[in-house]
């Protein structure tokens, strides 16, 4: 129950942080960001509608579509934040802050408030949906990778809105995307110190551990057999490597299934191989 109700709280806290970014820098200042507001902002010169009633209609029907096509667990991933998010972006837009800075600066602080929303979201283990979504539906209608897909999206994003504006508007929203990258690793790094662990895991029930991560953490194991030094009982050693993103949710998995397993974490600096530095095909 702590933990659920911890996991609420970031995920609001995220949401409204992502919702502040938006209502405070990306939409005023017309900053092509990524994710929904970015695409209001791309797309409102085009067809002139409200770019906050576009964005939030985006969310919610964005949901719907994934609720429908990825499942019940997509759906409880992303339900708090798309439903939190435009209420948080209206309370907001009622109340907004008379803010004149450089856009350039507001570039800057869209992605960096942005980013440490969705990087307090994804600690969570959940998503805030949006843009997010539409590669992951085309990625299970046509099994075209979703890096892939992801690439795509933003890239005609970005082309709508050269066409838009121009060029130096889209090299400004660039600052925005840097931003909120840098600021969703650093979230998601707190607490670890590195982008990459390797976790080795001791536990008598080793075949739910491994079978847990390869179908809920989508990476692979390696499986060694092992013998304690002081009783000299055999035993079974997991072996796998996960991304900062994932490295939450696998000592969380690991806990609910054996709280007395054995973990020994390494940071590591590096990786090569499928999954890192070449994606597997679902990746």
């Amino acid at each position: 129950m702590r933990k659920t109700l911890t996991d609420l709280l970031l995920t609001l806290t995220g949401t409204f942080i992502l919702a502040v970014s938006v209502e405070m820098f990306i939409l005023p200042y017309n900053i092509l960001s990524g994710g929904v507001a970015g695409l209001a902002v791309a797309l409102e010169p085009f067809f002139h509608f409200d770019k906050l009633l576009f964005a939030n209609a985006a969310v919610i029907g964005l949901f719907i579509a994934g609720s429908f096509v990825l499942g019940k667990e997509f759906a409880g991933n992303t339900l708090i934040s798309s439903l939190a998010y435009p209420v948080f972006t209206t309370i907001l837009s009622r109340h907004p802050v008379d803010l004149t800075i450089d856009p350039l600066l507001a570039s800057f602080y869209a992605g960096l408030l942005g980013g440490a929303g969705i990087g307090l979201v994804m600690r969570t283990g959940a998503s805030t949906g949006g843009m997010d979504i539409p590669p992951l539906i085309i990625h299970k209608l046509t099994g075209i990778k979703v890096s892939t897909l992801v690439m795509i999206t933003d890239g005609l994003t970005v082309v709508a809105g050269i066409l838009a504006y121009d060029l130096s508007a889209a090299l400004l929203g660039l600052i925005s995307v840097m931003a909120s990258g840098f600021a969703i690793r650093r979230i998601l790094e707190a607490g670890s110190g590195v982008r990459v662990k390797n976790v080795q895991i001791i536990s008598d029930r080793w075949e739910e551990i491994k079978k847990g991560i390869e179908e809920k953490i989508n990476r692979g194991t390696t499986i060694f057999d092992c013998q304690g030094g002081f009783t000299g009982s055999q035993r079974k050693m997991i072996l796998c490597v996960v991304s900062e993103r994932q490295y939450i949710a696998l000592t969380d998995l690991i806990r609910s299934i054996d709280p007395h397993a054995f973990v020994i974490i390494t940071d590591t600096s590096d990786m090569l191989g499928e999954g890192f530095t070449y994606s597997s095909p679902n990746i």
